[in-house]
């Protein structure tokens, strides 16, 4: 059985959150008031690590919420012959607008914002943070120094997009079906090895109007991955962001309308390449990753602000550096 977390991780999580030590049988939870963190929300599925709304982050914040611990690495998860998986070493990221309710049903533009920001943000200042963070170091360690094997960032990483429109989406899809629409995508692209899988992400974007549960209540997207024929998948739920209004960045910081949608999904990518299989990379002790850290912060150090790609100017979150302020850590827009 695939092991996702680690058991001496499990007594350090805080009493609200959901211990990484349950199994495929636990109570499925969302907590409210956090930083984001690790859930589990459909019985039988792996851990989904949350992206906080900006109301959870302040009232986190208000209560002390962790912002200052560092990252470690917390051993990889095991996958096969090819030892234990921590990182993304040469990322893959794959975009996929699932369900015909993407058929001229865009009101946001958010296809197009997608399409452009992540080629921009592949290789750039903003996601190299990320290149700190290895694989195959021992389980506890805060430093690569150059051990190990780093995260990747190079341009290039953002592959291509696929609209999967033959047929609807679910109106309100469970992690199950997401799961299975990622291996679906995994398929389509011909990543159908578990050595392609271990770089690969799959980006589920749902329409307009057709987001899973809880999504702008309790969270705004959400990584996990799932075992296949093809080896674990690391997917993202991306629900269509703006439906969620300020909840999820709508005008965040003065960044306009459709700030939220750069500012999630980068949250989402840089998460799912320092922990690809939550959760065996780079976490706090409170079970905060990379992303979590420093989400919706508007002022100060580390503030959300719009940033310059390739690509055009988009609105993004800072990542966690375990190496600023002499190796305190902190929240950065480069590195």
């Amino acid at each position: 059985m695939k092991r996702y977390l680690l058991p001496a991780l499990t007594a350090l999580l805080c009493a609200t959150c959901v211990t990484w030590a349950q199994n495929s049988s636990s109570t499925p939870r969302n907590n409210d008031g956090t930083l984001g963190g690790v859930r589990y929300l459909e019985p039988g599925q792996p851990p989904v690590v949350i992206h906080p709304t900006v109301e959870a982050a302040k009232q986190a914040r208000k209560g002390g919420g962790s912002s200052s611990k560092n990252l470690y690495y917390h051993s990889g998860t095991s996958d096969g012959l090819l030892g234990a998986i921590g990182v993304e070493t040469a990322p893959r990221i794959y975009l996929v607008f699932w369900g015909s309710q993407w058929d001229n049903n865009d009101p946001s533009g958010e296809a197009g914002i997608l399409e452009n920001f992540l080629p921009g943000a592949s290789g750039s200042s903003w996601l190299n943070t990320v290149t700190q963070y290895c694989q195959a170091v021992a389980s506890g360690t805060y430093f690569c120094s150059g051990a190990g094997t780093p995260a990747g960032n190079t341009t290039g990483e953002y592959v291509t997009y696929w609209y999967d429109n033959a047929s609807a989406a679910p109106k309100h899809p469970t992690q199950s079906q997401l799961a299975s629409e990622a291996v679906n995508a995994a398929a389509h692209f011909g990543e159908t090895s578990t050595a392609e899988n271990t770089n690969a992400q799959y980006v589920i974007a749902t329409a307009t109007g057709n987001s899973s549960s809880g999504f702008g209540r309790q969270y705004c997207a959400y990584h996990s991955s799932t075992s296949s024929s093809y080896g674990d998948v690391a997917y993202t739920n991306l629900p269509y962001i703006t439906d969620a209004g300020a909840s999820c960045g709508a005008n965040f910081n003065g960044l306009g309308p459709d700030a939220g949608i750069t500012i999630v999904e980068g949250h989402e990518a840089a998460e799912t390449i320092t922990d690809q299989f939550p959760s065996g990379g780079w976490l706090d002790s409170s079970g905060y990753e990379i992303g979590d850290k420093c989400a919706w912060i508007s002022s100060g150090q580390g503030a959300t602000a719009d940033v310059s790609f390739s690509t055009g100017s988009y609105p993004v979150q800072s990542l966690w550096s375990n190496a600023f302020n002499s190796d305190a850590g902190g929240c950065v827009l480069s590195y």
